[in-house]
């Protein structure tokens, strides 16, 4: 067969860019070696943990907040784990049938097996039930990324586990270590905490979410001490080791001193590697770095002419939506079209609550760049939408240029952040200024009222409502 574009990996980059490349007239492949579409963020990734994070979010609403709200459960309210992991995985499946049949109304060719480059044109499928050979005109990588381990740990899958085995869990831990302070791994032991977890949280650098604005790490600290976390920052693993139904991991603080943290479950989650092996990337002379990424340039076209490379295999933030923009960007790139993509303008969440939301410029950034800024700040606690639902922890800040009041970065921590911060997207992506929002009509009582507060902070320093 001889397709214009041939797509490896149907993550949120690789389906994407497919349909897009389907919808430009080209006629598109599609490989993914694993039995689902979807890659990481459907299968194990984005869509099965917010799935756990809302059914572990009802469970703590009723049993701390139903009370106050006027809403009295009688008997004891218990957790049913095996029934919130089915409702996960009934979710999972209807999004990857989604993908199916995305697939079909597009029509675009799929391959269920694992693609390997011959030559830069010709891609050997490995399948089931033997290896079939494609020619194509253009290849897009989407293959995505993996957990990363640390090599003085061993992953049992049983005990010691990565955020894979953490969405299928048979019981609740009395005690969960969480090796590492990021994104994944504060959701996923939101998740537990929520259920009744102790969860323990050792991290090599001084605070949690280290990429976003330090304030914004501080706040949600708080918040989740309250639901039972404990953190332990500037601390290094060593090493864990399982005896039993027990596991102890040894670290070695700052100041050299030696501890160990017991549990009887540990998740390692340090991040993630990009996942290029078995591409046969040799084949056609391309050579992914230490990490498994391979470069491209400003197109996304790796060195070998018509290769092209997006998500979690290429520099920048592993998100789904960032891999999304970069297989359309592609896409109409081999259309001939003049797509543009601004990574300064790609939000960043966490889903724990209150969610956490930041896109722009942080104020470490800021101050690093010597940038002339200004700041406005606005809790949660004063806003009367969140006094209503009980979600007051929380703020959000707008950092606008000194001079024009062009609006610089926006970070949210609060209720509902993961949507708000679409709106701050969409007025940044207009340069507009800190003034021009806040001059904006917002509906009250809504927790957007908190950005237009900000703004008026920022401008003029004269929000309403503190």
């Amino acid at each position: 067969m001889q397709y214009d574009v041939t797509v490896i990996g149907s993550g949120p980059g690789g389906y994407v860019a497919a349909i897009r490349c389907a919808q430009l007239g080209m006629k598109t492949a599609l490989i993914e070696k694993y039995d689902t579409f979807g890659g990481t963020c459907l299968n194990v990734g984005c869509i099965p943990s917010k799935a756990l994070l809302d059914s572990s979010e009802h469970y703590h609403n009723a049993t701390h907040t139903f009370e106050t709200h006027g809403i009295d459960i009688k008997g004891d309210i218990k957790v049913n784990l095996p029934q919130m992991i089915k409702r996960k995985d009934e979710v999972v499946k209807q999004t990857t049938e989604g993908i199916v049949y995305l697939m079909k109304k597009n029509k675009i060719t799929t391959y269920k097996g694992v693609g390997a480059f011959k030559d830069k044109n010709t891609i050997k499928i490995t399948k089931s039930d033997g290896v079939e050979e494609i020619t194509t005109k253009n290849v897009i990588i989407a293959t995505g990324s993996k957990p990363t381990a640390l090599p003085f740990i061993k992953i049992d899958k049983e005990r010691i586990i990565t955020s894979t085995e953490a969405l299928k869990m048979k019981e609740v831990p009395k005690q969960l270590i969480l090796i590492g302070g990021g994104v994944i791994g504060l959701e996923l032991g939101s998740v537990y905490a929520r259920l009744g977890s102790k969860v323990t949280v050792v991290e090599f650098m001084d605070s949690i979410i280290p990429t976003m604005d330090r304030a914004l790490g501080k706040e949600l600290q708080k918040s989740l001490t309250k639901i039972g976390f404990e953190f332990h920052f500037q601390t290094k693993v060593t090493g864990a080791i399982v005896k039993g139904k027990e596991v102890t991991v040894s670290a070695e603080t700052a100041d050299g001193k030696k501890v160990e943290f017991k549990g009887d479950y540990c998740i390692v989650a340090v991040g993630r590697k990009a996942f290029t092996d078995g591409l046969g990337l040799e084949n056609i002379g391309l050579k992914a770095d230490q990490r498994g990424k391979i470069a491209v340039d400003k197109h996304l076209q790796t060195s070998v002419s018509g290769i092209y490379a997006i998500g979690d295999v290429i520099d920048g933030a592993m998100l789904a939506h960032k891999a999304e923009e970069e297989g359309t960007f592609v896409a109409e790139t081999i259309a001939g079209q003049k797509p543009h993509i601004n990574y300064n303008l790609i939000p960043g969440v966490v889903y724990t609550w209150p969610e956490v939301a930041g896109v722009g410029q942080t104020e470490e950034q800021l101050k690093a760049s010597g940038k002339a800024y200004k700041a406005g700040n606005f809790p949660f606690k004063a806003l009367g939408r969140a006094r209503a639902s009980m979600d007051v922890d929380g703020f959000v800040k707008v950092l606008a240029d000194k001079t024009t009041d062009e609006i610089l970065g926006v970070h949210i921590i609060g209720a509902r952040a993961a949507d708000m911060i679409a709106a701050a997207v969409t007025a940044m992506e207009f340069r507009a200024s800190a003034e021009d929002v806040s001059r904006m009509s917002h509906a009250h009582p809504t927790y957007m009222e908190a950005v237009k507060e900000a703004c008026l902070a920022a401008t003029e320093n004269r929000p309403i409502h503190i």
